[in-house]
C-alpha cells in the first residue's frame, strides 16, 4: 500500500508532536516506513535528541508495523522495549522502520530502527507486547 491509500493515524496529538508520515508497508516482509521530523525541542544540551523520546519513534515504528500487518484490526500493548543507542540522533528528517518478526495470538515480536535521511543506523530497539484490539479513538 502506498501513502495516499491510508494516512498515518491522523490527529493524534503524538503524532504531530513526532512529525510522522506514513511512508510505506511491504506486506511480504511485514515491515512499515515511517518518516519523522525531530523538532528543536526534543533536543537535549549535548546536541541530540533525549533518549526517551528516541524510543518514542522506535515505539511508533515497531507498533504501527504490527497495525498494519493485522489490516488495522489490532494493536500491540508492550510488555517490554530494549532500545540500544548507537549513534547522536539529530534534529530534523528521519526514517523509522518497524518489522513483525513473529506473530502469534498471545505474544508478538517486533523489531525497529531509526535511521538518518542517508541510511545511518542511530538507534534500535525489539520489543514483547501483546496484541490487542486496535483502540478507536484519536489517540
Amino acid at each position: 500500500m502506498n501513502k495516499a491509500e491510508r494516512p498515518h493515524n491522523p490527529d493524534a496529538a503524538h503524532a504531530d508532536l513526532m512529525g510522522v508520515e506514513f511512508d510505506s508497508f511491504d506486506a511480504a516482509r511485514e515491515e512499515i516506513t515511517l518518516r519523522f521530523t525531530a523538532p528543536a525541542s526534543f533536543i537535549t544540551p549535548r546536541g541530540s535528541v533525549q533518549g526517551g523520546l528516541v524510543a518514542g519513534f522506535l515505539d511508533e515504528a515497531m507498533g504501527w508495523a504490527h497495525v498494519w500487518a493485522t489490516d488495522h484490526a489490532e494493536a500491540p500493548l508492550n510488555l517490554e522495549i530494549s532500545m540500544s543507542l548507537l549513534r547522536p540522533v539529530p534534529p530534523g528528517p528521519l526514517i523509522g522502520k518497524g518489522r513483525v518478526v513473529r506473530r502469534g495470538r498471545r505474544v508478538i515480536f517486533l523489531e525497529g530502527q531509526l535511521l538518518s535521511e542517508e541510511g545511518t543506523l542511530l538507534a534500535s530497539a525489539t520489543s514483547i507486547a501483546i496484541p490487542t484490539p486496535r483502540p478507536q479513538g484519536d489517540a
